[in-house]
């Protein structure tokens, strides 16, 4: 069996590539004539021109650029991080004193010792 070398298995994969987006190119064209057909019957009926649609087409795109880094519209805002409240001595681990508790600090309170001996 002859095995193809790297530059014709290449050849051959560009060659199946590009036939493959001709064919995504196609279909592409293919589903959108009846999408524009529609719009277009619709500006017909609304009496809309092409420059109107620009301008509303630009109008919203500087919406979308004017928005972007913004705060939320909802008042919500941005989460920071939380500083830690607990170290455990020998390792470093930190905790913030929000959620569940880690391992280190669970097994010294079953040993007996208090959370606030961890507290930095």
């Amino acid at each position: 069996m002859n095995k193809l070398s790297y530059a014709a298995q290449q050849a051959k994969l560009q060659k199946d590539i590009e036939k493959l987006q001709k064919q995504a190119s196609m279909l592409q064209a293919k589903r959108r004539r009846p999408i524009l057909a529609g719009i277009i019957k619709s500006m017909k009926e609304y009496d809309i021109s092409p420059d109107d649609v620009s301008a509303a087409f630009a109008k919203v795109t500087s919406k979308v650029k004017n928005t972007v880094g913004t705060k939320p519209a909802n008042g919500a805002t941005t989460k920071k991080p939380v500083p830690p409240k607990y170290r455990h001595p020998s390792s470093g681990a930190t905790w913030t004193g929000r959620g569940k508790a880690p391992l280190w600090i669970v097994a010294a309170e079953k040993s007996g010792q208090s959370r606030n001996q961890f507290l930095i």
